[in-house]
Parts: structure tokens; C-alpha cells; sequence
């Protein structure tokens, strides 16, 4: 039954949640933490000159993709992953491993490639995984991976470039 207490409650906790929903694009628009600069920095108009719609939203708005959405997930050739929006390479087809969660996923970054930051976009913290270079959101590293890390980069496919090794 309904009454002033929970009416009261589930007043407040809509009005919480469209505030933060409001206040959540701009805080999205900061990366890497808000205050961090990056040795790549384009305005917006910039970025979306450069990127693809989907890609300026996933990099640039903390956004994701839909899981399964990105052939580089089934990718299985070698190679290195570049971040989409400044070409830094960030993963190698070595350390990608199918977690069966739908994105590209990764047991470890290359070295100096990706900076992390706590986010709390959902409610609860966690590992956010940016590129270091230009600041582009990638996507979030969990505690659930396989040895030799125990971690899991879950990376939006839209975020990243393959490029194939050529050697052979």
C-alpha cells in the first residue's frame, strides 16, 4: 500500500535520479577524471570531425556500445588494437582472450598505453580505462579475468583500430 512515507521516498528518488541524469553528460564530457590534460586535446567540433558519430559518444561521452555489436570482438587475427580517436596502440591480440561478455576483452594493456580513473556513473565505483594519450574512454577493467592478471579490460570495439601484423 501506498502511502505518504513511500510516495514521499519515490518522490525523492526520482527527482535524485533526473538530477543526476541532467548532471551526468557534462560530467561525461570531462575524461580521464575532469581536471587531467592529455598530450592530445581537440575541441568537440574537432572530435566529431574526426570520429564517427558512435565512436565520438563512446570516447568522448563515456558512452557504450551494444554488447556484440562489434566485429572486433570475434576478431581472432594478430595484430595490435589502436585507440580510435589518436592511433596510440593500447592492446595486443595476444592478451585477448573471449570472456563471453560481448565486447573485445583484454587480460592487459601495452605498456604506458591506458590510465585508469574511479567512476561512479551507475552508481557504485569502478575502473574506468582511458587512453592515455588523447583522454578517450575505452571502457572498464574488471577483477574477473584470467591469469596471469586476474583482470579483465572490457573494451568498447567502436574505440579501438586493428592493425594486423604484417610480418607473417
Amino acid at each position: 500500500m501506498l502511502n505518504r512515507r513511500a510516495l514521499l521516498l519515490t518522490g525523492t528518488a526520482v527527482a535524485i535520479t533526473g538530477a543526476y541524469a541532467l548532471w551526468r553528460p557534462a560530467a561525461n564530457a570531462k575524461q580521464g577524471g575532469g581536471t587531467k590534460t592529455f598530450e592530445i586535446t581537440r575541441t568537440d567540433d574537432e572530435w566529431r570531425e574526426l570520429l564517427s558519430e558512435q565512436q565520438f559518444y563512446v570516447l568522448r561521452q563515456h558512452g557504450t556500445e551494444r554488447a556484440y555489436t562489434s566485429p572486433l570482438n570475434d576478431n581472432k587475427a594478430a595484430g595490435l588494437y589502436h585507440c580510435a580517436g589518436c592511433d596510440l596502440p593500447l592492446y595486443s591480440s595476444k592478451t585477448k582472450y573471449d570472456s563471453g561478455s560481448g565486447w573485445p576483452s583484454f587480460w592487459t594493456a601495452l605498456d604506458d598505453a591506458v590510465g585508469t580513473t574511479t567512476d561512479y556513473l551507475i552508481g557504485y565505483p569502478r575502473t574506468e580505462v582511458h587512453c592515455r594519450r588523447c583522454g578517450g574512454h575505452l571502457g572498464h577493467i574488471f577483477d574477473d579475468g584470467p591469469p596471469p592478471t586476474g583482470k579483465r579490460h572490457c573494451i568498447n570495439g567502436v574505440a579501438l583500430k586493428f592493425v594486423a601484423d604484417k610480418t607473417g
